[in-house]
This record gives structure tokens, sequence and C-alpha cells, in this order.
């Protein structure tokens, strides 16, 4: 495309109309007439910014690449006359005022010494939607908090007088080298927090030899995510789209970007109603460049999880996992497995592994947490431990936590929202989160008595405050009503 046809601000601004629109982003003017109506986020927005400088609410939301990518090269008509440049026209159109970025001072990076440190800076410089959306739970977030209490109540026991100078924190997951066991799991729309999102943690990840786990609501492109973490590998979080040719097409991409497995979510084949999500508006501007989801508000509220999920798939079963297969032929991964009858039952259809969350405590509240759900495997299915891969999602703050889940035949864990909490640092923060992380992780082990993770094992935790939460068989233990037996009322 020529960059050498300048452009007065004056005819610019004669480009504003409904059915002639154009927009100045990252000094590039571009006629966007015809996509207007196609916008994920509106075309309300557009023309908000018709024939004006549209680059500040334009690169809030989307990766510079979306433009270049998405519309014919002779829509780019050139470059702004900088000389031509008036103060009236690089005035933003009127609009309510919205939530400062940054309500508050950041610390130095180098003060924050764990995860509770990311989070209550992030409570405190997010902005009140991001916040609310990232920090919410589902109705009354008692799975949320449960998540995190379950795995304080696990206990250590501890092995003395052994050699632990020297401990390895290694591991492989679906096998791939990694320097531990930890994935950063998928979160919609990174660039909520930080300018960079996803390419940022991409490059953290990668730094410090970790697996990022890509969303399918993701803020930047594959196309632009992938490149940052040059050979290192990436998973993608696969939401199942109610029109099944656009999953196929996005899988597609998934394999042609050398992404290693898909991540296929399965507990949440409908938003769960995250009610601090609702009570903040949404920034309409929002659109995910790879579901395609946009943020809107209703009468409900504006809850973004919920709006930007309204694609998915709520018929998705069982039958569907041989289409999977025919649809790309990379390791698939259930995410969201709550229980162990499904987990039986995914090693019966050969899945590579599971994730057992119930969606950061954002899904169906009072679900059980997820260090509980690992307890139950082993003990009303401890045979799927050989046919698959256990992950566990859900209340890891703490090195501890991840000791405990690997002692319990975990074979990683993923963390969600302290990563995205890191990202407010940028790339510096994601990594100083993991190397914190790491750190405990070792001096965990050390203090355990052990020096490498193929060391772990049951007899390292004592779970006697949580065992009588574990259920022991797969169905009720002693209730036995079922609809069927329903005596039919009496006719008057």
């Amino acid at each position: 495309m020529s960059s050498q046809n300048a452009i007065s601000v004056k005819e610019i601004a004669e480009h504003n109309a409904p059915d002639d629109v154009w927009i100045v982003v990252n000094g590039g003017v571009w006629d966007i007439t015809d996509f207007a109506p196609k916008h994920p986020g509106g075309a309300g927005i557009i023309f908000k910014y018709a024939g004006r400088d549209a680059t500040k609410a334009y690169t809030e939301i989307h990766a510079p690449s979306i433009l270049p990518d998405n519309l014919p090269a002779e829509n780019y008509k050139g470059v702004v006359d900088e000389s031509t440049i008036t103060p009236e026209w690089i005035k933003p159109p009127p609009s309510i005022t919205k939530d400062l970025a940054l309500v508050g001072e950041k610390p130095p990076l180098s003060t924050l010494i764990n995860t509770y440190d990311f989070e209550d800076v992030a409570s405190k410089t997010l902005s009140k939607k991001t916040w609310a959306f990232y920090s919410s739970g589902a109705t009354d977030s008692i799975t949320r908090d449960a998540n995190k209490s379950s795995f304080d109540k696990v206990g250590f026991r501890p092995r003395i007088l052994r050699n632990v100078r020297d401990v390895s924190t290694k591991s492989r997951i679906l096998g791939f080298d990694v320097q531990m066991p930890l994935f950063v799991s998928p979160a919609a729309m990174a660039k909520l927090v930080h300018p960079e999102g996803e390419l940022a943690l991409a490059r953290g990840c990668a730094s410090q030899g970790v697996i990022q786990c890509v969303s399918t609501n993701a803020s930047y492109p594959l196309s632009e995510i992938v490149p940052e973490a040059p050979n290192h590998p990436f998973f993608f979080q696969l939401y199942v789209n109610k029109d099944r040719s656009k999953s196929e097409a996005l899988l597609k991409q998934v394999k042609a970007f050398g992404i290693k497995a898909v991540f296929v979510t399965v507990d949440a084949p409908v938003p769960g109603k995250r009610e601090e999500d609702e009570r903040v508006k949404a920034d309409e501007n929002i659109a995910s460049p790879l579901s395609g989801a946009k943020a809107t508000n209703d009468d409900k509220g504006g809850g973004l999880g919920r709006i930007m999920g309204s694609y998915i798939d709520a018929s998705l079963n069982w039958g569907d996992l041989p289409w999977l297969r025919e649809v790309s032929d990379l390791p698939i991964v259930l995410k969201g497995v709550q229980g162990a009858e499904d987990a039986r039952r995914a090693m019966e259809y050969g899945v590579k592994g599971l994730v057992l969350s119930n969606h950061g405590g954002r899904s169906l509240d009072t679900s059980p947490p997820a260090i509980l759900l690992l307890l139950e495997l082993q003990c009303c299915c401890p045979e799927v431990f050989e046919h698959m891969e256990i992950y566990i999602d859900g209340g890891i703050r703490r090195g501890t936590d991840i000791l405990k889940a690997l002692c319990l035949g975990a074979t990683a864990v993923g963390i969600g929202r302290s990563p995205l909490y890191a990202l407010n640092y940028g790339q510096e923060g994601v990594e100083h989160l993991i190397e914190i992380l790491r750190d405990e992780l070792e001096t965990s082990m050390k203090l355990l008595g052990i020096t490498d993770l193929s060391q772990v094992h049951p007899g390292l935790i004592n779970s006697l405050a949580v065992d009588h939460l574990v259920p022991t068989t797969i169905n009720h233990p002693y209730a036995r009503w079922s609809p069927s037996r329903r005596r039919p009322r009496a006719k008057l």
C-alpha cells in the first residue's frame, strides 16, 4: 500500500457520513464505508470517529494488523498531512467520561513478592470494568473462593534429613519440555489489562519456559501472538461456535500456526451469572478478532463473559468428539471436567488430557473446588491417571499449591487470573510472577524433602481435613429418589 499520498485534514473531515466514512489510525487514512456495517463492535463507534483520528479508540481494543489484514489495499488512501492538522480536528468527539485506565499509582514491580500483591495492585489500578470482568465469580462466588480455601486445608507431611541442596522443577506437558509444571490458562481480551495483551504474555511465558494457552476470545490474532515466541509451544482453547464452519476454519488456523494441542472448554455451555461483571457497563468497542464476539449492554447488564459468549454452541456433547478429531488431528484436552464419571468417559473416548476446573468459579456456583476434584478422581477412578494427563486449574496462588496438586497426581496446573494481574506490568510483570512461583516451588520442594518432581507421591499429603468432602461413589451415597418414581398427583 502506498504511503506517499498526503491528505489534508480538511479533505478527511469531509468523509464523515454513513455512506462515506474515512478514519485515521496511526497516521494512515482508511476508507471503511463498506466495512462499518459489518464491524463486530457495531457501526456506531466507527461513525463516531468518521472524518477524525480514531487512533486512541482503535489501539485500546485492536491489534495494529486488523485493518490491513481485513480491508482491501485500495481502502488505504494515504497518510495525514501533518502540516494541516488543527486543534479542532484533533479534539476527540464528545463522549461520556470513561474510567481512567489507572485509578492509582502502581508500586515498583520489585516490591511485589507474591501473587496477592499483583492482585491487590490490579484491584486499585485497572479500570472498574476490567477488574470486574476478571475478578468476578458466579452468583455468590462460593466456588471461586473455595478453590483457594480448599488448597489451604490440604497439608504436607514433610520428610527430613534429605540432601536437598539442588532441586529441579523441570517437567513435561503433552511431551513438551517446560521449566516448571505450569501453564498460563486461557483468558479473554488480555488487551484490557495492557496494550500488548497476549503478545506480552507470549514473550513472558517463553522467556520463563512455560506454555501459554491462547483463548478463542484473545484480543490479538494467532498470526501476531505466535511469532512473539518462535520455536516455543502454544496451546489453544476452543469454544465451539454455533456455526460449526467457523470453528472448523479456526482450527485450520490453529494447525497452520503450529499450535500443539486444543483445549476444548466443556464447563461453560452458557456463561455463568457474574453479577459484579454485569453491574459495570461494557465498552461496546470491544471485540475479539478470533471469535468475532463483541461487547454490548442490555437489560441484564454489561457482563462481558455473558455477552461475548453468546456465540458458544450449547449443544456440544460427547457425540461431537469424533467431529473434532475429523477437523483437527491435534491432541484434544477437555477443559472443565468436574467429576469422576465424566473423567472416566473422557478416558474411554481417548482424549489426551483433562483440566479439572470449574472455570475459576465463574460458571456453576457451588460446583466442586479443583483440588477436591483431584481427590475424587483418585478415589473413584484412579485408572484415568494411567491413560491421560490430568491438570487442575482454580485456586493456585502459591508454589505450595502447585506441589500439593502434583503430589496428588496432577501433571501440571493452570493459572488464569494471576498472569492477567501481572500483565498490568507488561512482559516484565509476567516474568516476575513466574519467577516468584518457581522460587516458591523450589523452596517448598526442599522443605518437603524432595529434589525432583519425579519424587512426588500422595504419601507426602495430609488430606484428612477435606476427605469428608470428597465423593467416594459416582452416585449419591444414599439418596435413591428419581423423577420416574414420583407418584402422580391424585385427580380431584
